[in-house]
């Protein structure tokens, strides 16, 4: 009856809505603005007053979440499609794709921020390893103008399928590839444009601000702001015109890379956790997107089509400092030619799980050579067992969690895996393929919307790393996680389900959202897709079930149901340790604030002793 009840309900708003955009007059036109890696509680006046003002007079949404596993193409592919990550199949920024991936070097684990690889990956997936349809296809096929602007790897995934030269329109793609032979074409009149625009077909490089540095080096001072000034200016002085000209509706995505770069690269804090991603890097970056959002509203305002346009500004991500440090992994206590002694090496989870397992360990980013002692895989990721052709276990290495692939579906070594993984302190949470079965400590993919309709192959074990807060007024500003990636301890990385990591910075404006509104409702980066997608009147042919819901609160006489909390909680394993969900709901909709072991995870409290007797 509840299910019932809540679907008829969802039916309704969806009737209400689209009732709404049929009377609107002129047609919208949508702004997707993504300031990768940028925490809630980051946007302030002081920090960044456009975005705080676009908040505060349009709507807040003040309980944001981003997907687990929290990383960059994931949830990309959430706000490309409208779907949970079990349909989307990204289920990080490094996945095993279960074939050798030439354009990332014959990897059977690529890194897939890369236009070349996802086209690749689209081709041995029947042309679209999404599975579903992007907003940008769905906007173009409609006739709409079309335009995705920033960031190399989550700018294509909103018109991915579309790389031919054939007749016909065509999205406008621009990111750091474009200009090069693995850039994707741009129509010859608007190359036209931007040489009469004086604006360079290639963009420019990030240049210092790409210098991660290295163990005795720092990273970067500078933020990205002569790369992002060009996509900028491109936005708002070739495409907007363009599509003022046209007198079509719109949608155009702007990806900006900044602060999420930054705060990776960030050379404030040396080997050391504070500042951490709070130094004046990481501020300079933050401030360097709300630039950029503020002349993209500026570009609205002088060209007549702000009370047209649509503006949703979503972050993909949080972000946390990087801790590299462990009592129990013997990883920590092996010498390296790159690592701090006492420091956790790149490739860690790949290292102690070899040696739990007693299984060779090989490196997929070098010819599958084998890993000898007192070395590291070259990206991190690891292929386990005799053959490395034919392994028995795959590490897909990312930062603050790592996928697990079992390609023979060996439940004995599942469990094995589980029980190894349970024994190390840099481990915060297990969950597990719901086709192996139950393990004690850990919790089924299915429990996060990671089992579903995906074309590429299901990660066996995610792994979420411990996460805490180094002391600060808001804990989720001060998020600390360890972190499986070549950075060093003080910079930055996201990827864990720290709360740290899940709130995301989200906001709206426009003629079909509220204003003054500060919306209490859980929202996520599939509601922002599928919201996206209504607003502009399209209706995709899903495959998945595992969508989310268009925000009808925000929007003009919407109403506010009532959300509800919960916990999900694993049986305990022998040493005690159960994997502990915090989620929301919103009618049937599931929306997760943090998850690991108690007392491990940024956003869980630990267990009382009361309650491990009671086995709550």
């Amino acid at each position: 009856m509840r299910r019932t009840l809540a679907l008829l309900s969802a039916g309704l708003c969806l009737l209400s809505v689209s009732t709404a955009f049929a009377q609107n007059t002129p047609p919208r036109n949508l702004i997707l603005f993504i300031p990768d890696g940028l925490r809630a509680k980051s946007v302030s006046p002081e920090t960044a007053p456009a975005m705080a003002a676009l908040r505060d007079q349009g709507v807040n949404f003040k309980n944001p979440h981003s997907l687990f596993p929290t990383f960059t193409m994931a949830n990309g592919s959430a706000m490309a499609t409208g779907h949970y990550l079990g349909d989307t199949g990204t289920f990080s920024n490094t996945i095993y794709t279960g074939y050798s991936v030439p354009p990332a070097g014959n990897t059977v684990v690529p890194f897939i921020e890369n236009d070349d690889v996802l086209g690749d990956i689209d081709n041995h997936f029947d042309g679209n390893y999404l599975n579903e349809e992007s907003l940008l296809k769905l906007a173009r096929d409609k006739g709409l103008s079309t335009a995705a602007i920033g960031k190399l790897g989550p700018t294509l995934l909103f018109d991915h399928t579309d790389r031919t030269d054939r007749p016909g329109p065509h999205s406008i793609v621009i990111d750091d590839a474009t200009g090069s032979p693995k850039g994707v074409p741009l129509p010859d009149d608007f190359k036209a444009e931007l040489d009469k625009l004086g604006l360079p077909l290639k963009p420019p490089a990030r240049g210092e601000n790409a210098k991660a540095g290295d163990a005795k080096t720092p990273g970067t001072l500078v933020a990205n702001v002569v790369q992002q000034a060009y996509f900028a200016d491109v936005a708002a002085k070739a495409v907007l015109p363009l599509f003022k000209q046209r007198g079509k509706p719109f949608v155009l995505v702007f990806w900006s890379r900044d602060p999420d770069g930054s705060q990776h690269n960030q050379g404030d804090s040396l080997n050391q956790l504070t500042p951490g991603i709070n130094g004046p890097t990481s501020l300079a970056g933050i401030r360097n997107a709300d630039n950029n959002l503020a002349q993209l509203r500026k570009a609205l305002d002088e060209l007549g089509l702000s009370a047209s346009t649509n503006i949703i500004v979503s972050a993909d991500h949080g972000f946390s400092t990087i801790s590299k440090q462990s009592k129990t992994s013997p990883s920590a206590k092996a010498s390296y030619d790159d690592t701090p002694a006492g420091f956790l090496p790149m490739g860690f989870l790949a290292i102690d799980l070899a040696k739990a397992l007693k299984l060779p360990l090989f490196d997929p980013n070098n010819s599958n050579a084998a890993v000898g002692d007192n070395a590291h895989p070259k990206a991190g990721n690891g292929v386990l067992g005799k053959d490395p052709a034919k392994p028995d276990l795959v590490v897909a290495t990312n930062g603050g969690s790592d996928l697990i692939y079992l390609p023979t579906g060996d439940k004995k070594l599942a469990g094995r895996t589980v029980r190894a993984l349970l024994e190390q302190d840099y481990v915060s949470g297990l969950f597990v393929d719901d086709s192996l079965g139950s393990f004690p400590g850990a919790l089924p993919l299915s429990a996060l919307n990671l089992k579903g309709k995906a074309a590429t192959p299901t990660p066996t074990i995610v792994v979420n790393f411990r996460s805490y807060a180094s002391g600060c007024a808001e804990p989720t500003q001060c998020s600390v996680q360890v972190a499986d990636t070549v950075l060093r301890q003080g910079q930055g990385m996201h990827g864990s389900f720290s709360r740290g990591d899940t709130m995301n910075f989200m906001a709206a404006t426009g003629p079909d959202f509220k204003a003054g509104f500060a919306d209490p409702l859980p929202v996520s980066n599939a509601d922002v897709g599928f919201t996206a997608a209504k607003l502009m009147g399209l209706d995709p042919t899903t495959k998945g079930k595992l969508i989310g819901r268009v925000m009808t609160e925000a929007m003009p006489n919407g109403a506010v149901p009532k959300a509800t909390q919960e916990t999900v909680r694993s049986k305990y394993a022998a040493n005690g340790l159960r994997t502990v969900l915090a989620m929301q709901r919103v009618g049937e909709q599931r929306y997760f604030d943090a998850a690991g072991f108690p007392g491990r995870t940024l956003g869980l409290d630990g267990e009382t002793s009361k309650q491990k007797a009671a086995g709550k």
